[in-house]
């Protein structure tokens, strides 16, 4: 499973607006420039994130997006479901009547607990979990994977 490069941009956008929160709203082109994303597509991602009530704009000439919500009250499922749409690895799970074999299928239940645990990292780690991370690893600290 991959995820698509509107969720891994997407989640680098959201990233930098958490490390700015409280601050100046951020232009497209700021995030575009630290993050290395296209202006044109970034305008895509956001306007995605805008219209989910995740990010909001401010007009003007200091104007840009921020947050909608605090970095601790937006879940990365969110996020992930806003810009990837559902994470099912597998439509079975999600309907039942897709397959005759849900009921006796074995791999089934392994698709099931992968969507499980997926889902229980994205619905526990907030934004600002995530941005506590990025500046731990900006300071030189390093997670094991």
């Amino acid at each position: 499973m991959k995820l698509s490069s509107r969720t891994r941009y997407g989640m680098r956008a959201m990233l930098e607006l958490a490390l700015e929160y409280g601050k100046k709203p951020l232009q497209i082109k700021a995030i575009a420039d630290r993050e290395d994303i296209s202006n044109k597509y970034l305008e895509q991602l956001i306007a995605m994130l805008k219209s989910s009530g995740l990010v909001r704009s401010m007009r003007g000439p200091r104007g840009g997006y921020m947050l909608a919500r605090p970095p601790a009250e937006i879940k990365l499922s969110e996020v992930f479901t806003t810009l990837e749409g559902s994470l099912v690895p597998v439509d079975c799970i999600e309907h039942s009547e897709f397959c005759p074999r849900c009921s006796d299928c074995a791999t089934r239940l392994i698709w099931q607990d992968l969507y499980k645990a997926l889902m229980s990292v994205l619905e526990t780690t907030t934004l600002k979990d995530l941005a506590e991370k990025s500046v731990k690893l900006q300071r030189g600290d390093h997670y094991q994977i």
